[in-house]
């Protein structure tokens, strides 16, 4: 992704919604989207809360069910043994994504549990009386719960970094509000509720300036190219599978490795021990420190599965694909009578918010799903967010590498009649 684009006034891409690959066979891979909803084609715009899977992913897991299933690690049958292996396979299938190594792959249940390891595991560890946590007032709710919760318990204190009209980091917050007191600074790689996409390296660089973490909530960063969190200059990267193409209950905790061995254990039992006496209790070495209990092994194999569809595609032109349809998006919903756009940001992806004069969004969800068309209304576990803009919900419509202009012709056609039955 790029973060070179100025601040300012909003700058999309031309309006071009040609695909720049062939959307058709990857729609054919994805079975879900060939339904009906209400008697209309189904038109699913809530990627960003949930992405559909493909058939190498349902193909991945009724595997491993019908033939593998057994526990991982420790077994010495056969089917303990073609387990492990898979699951071990799909760890490294992560690291491969992310241009990584599996020891540095820690699967968790998805971004709200990584965000809350690292929040429990280093930040009750780390933090003290008078030092900062710094996150951005985009945050979903699962980056700043975590992280006041760890500020109650330490002494330490939340620091916002204000968003301007634009949704993005308002100029002069990085640099007034990271400071020698600042131990962690939080913030998500793309917004869920604008779509904004911050400039986590730059976030990184005044970071490690004053010695401070870097630690991103990247849930709507993969499933739109690839992510090199190292590169990026994260310290810790979580996101969750089924925002990616995979299963729910699975993400990854990414962590160098130097910091997940600083790091004590959050949870106790299972694989992450090494020897257990009632006098005293060794831990192993990370991953496995993190992964207390049985996991989700089939969740797990489907992420890897989703992992390398994704590295089988074109990345570069799914970009693009995106970055037109959000273009053209943003045009024609230039055309719905008092629709205005939340989150205007010059760098953005996927992400269509927007409020409708004297429209609970709610209502217009409704209706629009009575024309077969799915997006997410409410406040999008965003409520800073809402607030900043004087809003109590947005209808959010996102966008994969699946949609199509045609998806964003339904919703506008569907906008209409809608707002025609409300007036």
């Amino acid at each position: 992704m790029s973060h070179d684009r100025p601040s300012g006034e909003v700058v999309l891409p031309s309006v071009d919604p040609r695909p720049r690959f062939d959307v058709d066979a990857i729609r054919a891979e994805f079975p879900a989207l060939h339904q009906e909803v209400n008697g209309k084609p189904l038109t699913y715009l809530d990627n960003a809360a949930s992405s559909m899977k493909p058939r190498a992913v349902l193909d991945a897991m009724a595997a491993f069910y019908e033939r593998d299933y057994s526990n991982v690690h420790r077994g010495v049958h056969t089917l303990s043994q073609r387990a492990t292996t898979a699951y071990e396979e799909a760890r490294q299938d992560l690291a491969t994504f992310l241009s990584t190594t599996p020891d540095e792959v820690v699967f968790t249940r998805g971004t709200t549990e990584g965000l809350n390891l690292v929040a429990n595991a280093w930040g009750r560890t780390f933090l003290r009386p008078g030092d900062e946590v710094v996150l951005s007032r985009m945050e979903h709710h699962s980056n700043i719960v975590p992280w006041q919760m760890a500020c109650q318990a330490t002494g330490a204190t939340l620091v916002v970094l204000e968003i301007d009209d634009h949704g993005q980091i308002a100029a002069g917050e990085i640099e007034s509000k990271i400071t020698a007191r600042t131990k962690v600074v939080s913030t998500s790689h793309v917004s869920n509720a604008l779509g904004t996409v911050n400039d986590i390296p730059r976030l990184a660089a005044a970071a490690h300036a004053v010695g401070a973490l870097m630690v991103v909530d990247g849930a709507q960063g993969v499933p739109h190219g690839p992510v090199d969190p190292r590169a990026l200059g994260a310290d810790f990267y979580a996101f969750s599978g089924h925002k990616m193409f995979g299963p729910t209950g699975i993400g990854v905790l990414w962590g160098r490795r130097e910091r997940l061995a600083a790091m004590p254990p959050w949870q106790g039992g299972g694989d992450m021990i090494r020897s257990v006496s009632f006098e005293q209790t060794t831990y192993a070495d990370g991953p496995a420190r993190f992964e207390a209990g049985t996991p989700a092994i089939g969740e797990a194999i489907g992420l890897g599965a989703a992992a390398r569809w994704l590295m089988s595609k074109d990345l570069a032109g799914i970009a693009a694909h995106e970055d037109a349809l959000l273009a053209y998006g943003h045009a024609r919903l230039a055309e719905v009578p008092g629709l205005r756009m939340i989150g205007t940001a010059p760098n953005k992806k996927a992400v269509l918010g927007f409020v409708v004069d004297g429209v609970h969004p709610h209502d217009l969800g409704t209706l629009l799903d009575m024309e077969g068309v799915a997006v997410r209304v409410g406040h999008h576990c965003a409520e800073p967010v809402m607030r900043r803009f004087g809003v109590p919900a947005t209808t959010r419509a996102s966008l994969a590498l699946y949609s199509t202009p045609t998806e964003i012709d339904r919703l506008v056609a569907a906008l209409h009649k809608a707002l025609s039955i409300l007036s």
